[in-house]
């Protein structure tokens, strides 16, 4: 996601009254007392006394005891698959979902399966030439291009497709336009004193979006219309012609579109 969704959510939590520290790293952790409190101590001298800690330590494949030895791949492992969603090395074996560490989200897995059960209907029926090009029905070309996600932290943040840096990275040549979510209508509709943030990424050369990111209450439900605009590759003159319903938060569209038309 762009910087500023965590700059939002880390505002929202600061006011809640969070204590956030980014930029470092934990060197001790002890519980002197069975029933006292937690001491943590930071590489930068400092000590934190809490109630519990919880760590997010991220994820691991767990793929330990399914055999995966006896077709020469290794146990414990991700499992590498193409764009079919077939385990490379192994000409009949196909994971979808977190296992194989394309895009670590349920409805992206339940994508994968879709197109892996597309790839495997084909190829059992014999059919010469599956369609594997880029958006084709058996390519899973989203976890690439267009893989959206929420996080329903409070404000929400949500994205679809690249973010300004990923899409430079890239090599696209590209801009950004934000605007204030709090400045259509339906937002003040939804909330007193609603604030939140939206950018698209726009090609240039396509004139079509790479990717799109909101931040603000109730924006999960916006996501959708953009993941669209981004699979699909909607021209920004035929997504002008999409016309939002008034008083709504989806009028960020018609204010994204006016702010790059100028």
């Amino acid at each position: 996601m762009e910087p500023f969704a965590g700059e939002l959510v880390a505002q929202a939590l600061t006011e809640a009254g969070a204590d956030i520290r980014t930029g470092v790293s934990v060197t001790s952790v002890r519980r002197p007392a069975p029933d006292g409190p937690v001491t943590v101590e930071l590489d930068n001298g400092e000590r934190v006394e809490a109630d519990e800690i919880l760590f997010a330590t991220g994820r691991a494949p767990r793929t330990d005891d399914l055999g995966l030895e006896t077709v020469h791949l290794k146990p414990g492992s991700w499992l590498t698959v193409d764009d079919s969603c077939r385990v490379e090395g192994a000409g009949w074996l196909y994971a979808v979902g977190d296992v194989n560490h394309r895009a670590l989200l349920t409805h992206q897995g339940k994508y994968q399966a879709r197109i892996a059960g597309a790839a495997i209907a084909a190829r059992a029926q014999g059919v010469p030439l599956l369609e594997t090009e880029r958006w084709g029905a058996h390519a899973a070309t989203a976890d690439h291009a267009a893989v959206p996600q929420v996080v329903f932290t409070d404000p929400e943040a949500a994205s679809v497709g690249l973010t300004l840096a990923e899409a430079e990275q890239a090599g696209h040549r590209v801009r950004a336009v934000d605007h204030d979510l709090a400045a259509v209508a339906g937002s003040g509709l939804y909330a007193d004193g609603y604030r939140g943030r939206a950018r698209m990424i726009v090609d240039l050369d396509r004139e079509i979006l790479l990717g799109v990111t909101f931040v603000g209450p109730g924006i999960g439900e916006l996501l959708h219309s953009a993941t669209i605009a981004v699979a699909a590759e909607v021209p920004l003159d035929r997504l002008w012609h999409a016309v939002p319903a008034y008083p709504t938060i989806s009028e960020i569209w018609l204010r994204l579109l006016e702010a790059y038309r100028g």
